[in-house]
């Protein structure tokens, strides 16, 4: 028994060290002073970092996709929250269906709906366009914008509302100082993963692009097409540090320990 815990022990941290050791080569690529991408670096040096933080080529993608993932995570939160709050207060004919539509992004491959969105943004012509973007990102975040709203929901007591209400307070009062504060949890968590989702975005995105419409991981996609410059182990590292950041500011401001929480509410 104590060997096969064991065994366990080992098999849990061998895959725990394959999953990082790219992430770890990537990081170490980046401050490599050779001009091509070398694992270990000879000589350590930070000329890609300066070189992705003095390029318009690079720095003008990652200010639309910063832009856009804050807009998309804003946007998205609220729908979900609005739906959120129709679907678990109220009944109504086909609200059944209408939860299974939001969730079915999640059960398409992301290149079968590139496909799909470049045929139907071609009609409007938005292909190429910011716009076109952002609603297929929109469409692509509203399952995890969605999900930790409506279990906080189903989870909510309203008589807590009811009770302020009882005592006097107005209804836009109780909204503000009841059910937000109890909310805020999930709607940080819709906030921040639409966010990094929206941010990393790449498969549907190479389907929408244009000369005037680009993202920071559609112009790493491009870029290593064309060349193995160390500048792009530089910007996946920024970007790996972005998403560990973010998700170290989820866990002081919710703690990851909600994620549980909406599991054990399903």
């Amino acid at each position: 028994m104590k060997m096969g815990g064991l065994l366990i022990r080992v098999w849990v941290a061998a895959c725990l060290i394959f999953l990082a050791a790219p992430i770890v080569v990537v990081i170490f690529s980046s401050f490599s002073a050779s001009g091509y991408l070398r694992f270990p670096p000879q000589e350590l040096s930070l000329r890609w970092y300066a070189e992705f933080l003095s390029s318009e080529a690079w720095l003008k993608p990652l200010a639309v996709s910063f832009v856009l993932a804050l807009c998309v995570a804003v946007i998205t939160t609220a729908v979900s929250g609005l739906a959120a709050v129709a679907i678990s207060r109220r009944r109504f004919l086909g609200r059944g269906a209408f939860g299974f539509v939001v969730m079915a992004p999640l059960l398409f491959p992301h290149a079968a709906i590139g496909v799909a969105l470049l045929g139907a943004l071609a009609i409007p012509g938005w292909v190429g366009t910011l716009q076109g973007i952002f609603l297929a990102h929109a469409i692509l975040c509203l399952p995890f914008a969605y999900r930790p709203l409506i279990n906080a929901l189903r989870g909510f007591d309203p008589s807590m509302e009811e009770a302020a209400m009882s005592l006097g307070a107005s209804p836009s009062f109780v909204v503000r100082h009841v059910t937000l504060p109890i909310l805020k949890p999930a709607i940080v968590t819709s906030l921040i993963f639409t966010f990094i989702i929206s941010f990393d975005e790449v498969t549907v995105t190479v389907f929408l692009i244009g000369p005037k419409a680009g993202t920071l991981p559609t112009q790493i996609f491009t870029t290593i097409q064309e060349s193995a410059s160390p500048v792009i182990a530089a910007v996946s590292s920024f970007l790996v540090m972005l998403t560990v950041g973010v998700v170290f500011l989820l866990d002081r401001l919710v703690g990851l320990q909600f994620f549980s929480e909406l599991e054990r509410s399903r």
